[in-house]
């Protein structure tokens, strides 16, 4: 396949970036859309020009980082997929493909197609673990019994793997089905119960402390989220905030 790249490059994120345009050819429909960059990378480079910059590392599917905007939308055009798996037989030859960062003010570009999610991070750190004393005589955690539905729905949320396609996809950037899919996967299971109460308010607190917007239902983060978490995690966490705060009230409270 022969293909135009409409592609993003940004020195840093003080400079103004732009889109420019590059062709490749020879492509194959069972590379990865990732080697396809691979492709275009090289033939910069043999032409003594810079490299795209892009962000990727287990190309499996399952670390999330090959966050890209394809053609406008989260990871490309199929569902379930991540960009690392997703083939260049979703295209046809000679079609134009734009590239470009995931947009948002809690996701400032660093270069190129490459953002700093490190803001996923602090909300993970925020509360997104359970920290009670494991030593002495605590029960093993395989020795509580779970309800199987319970269980299953906690593996659900956890499935989730940070990858920011959930705020790439809504248009108020809001980190909502993250934050809660890593609230439900504790808040679901008696290990959790310990810490419910300070877990989901300071995770939703540094989530608006970062910049990110609120929930409007529009579904465009279900829709394009590659391991399909959905928006009863958001239900769910709002449950478990109004619960937390009516047991602790904050002076600046979200709603």
């Amino acid at each position: 396949m022969k293909l135009t790249l409409k592609i993003w490059r940004q020195k840093n994120n003080s400079a103004k970036g732009a889109f420019k345009t590059y062709e490749v050819d020879g492509i194959l429909g069972d590379m990865s859309f990732l080697e396809m960059l691979d492709v275009l990378n090289e033939q910069l480079i043999n032409s003594d020009e810079e490299p795209v910059h892009f962000d990727h590392d287990c190309r499996e599917g399952i670390c999330g980082t090959c966050s890209l905007q394809i053609n406008g939308r989260p990871h490309g055009p199929e569902r379930l997929t991540t960009t690392c798996q997703l083939h260049m037989r979703s295209f046809k030859d000679g079609d134009t493909i734009t590239i470009e960062p995931f947009r948002a003010t809690a996701f400032p570009v660093i270069r190129d197609l490459v953002v700093d999610r490190s803001s996923f991070e602090r909300i993970q750190q925020a509360g997104g673990y359970v920290s009670v004393n494991t030593s002495g005589n605590t029960i093993d955690g395989n020795a509580i019994p779970v309800n199987k539905h319970d269980a299953d729905e906690a593996f659900k949320s956890a499935a989730c793997i940070g990858c920011g396609a959930c705020v790439a996809a809504c248009k108020n950037a809001s980190a909502m089905l993250f934050t809660s899919a890593k609230i439900s996967q504790f808040a679901l299971l008696p290990q959790g119960k310990v810490e419910a109460t300070e877990r989901v308010l300071n995770m939703v607190r540094q989530m608006d402390e970062e910049g990110f917007g609120n929930c409007t239902n529009t579904r465009a983060c279900e829709l394009e989220c590659p391991e399909g978490i959905t928006l009863v995690n958001i239900a769910r966490m709002n449950k478990e905030y109004l619960s937390a705060s009516l047991k602790k009230p904050l002076s600046n409270s979200w709603g």
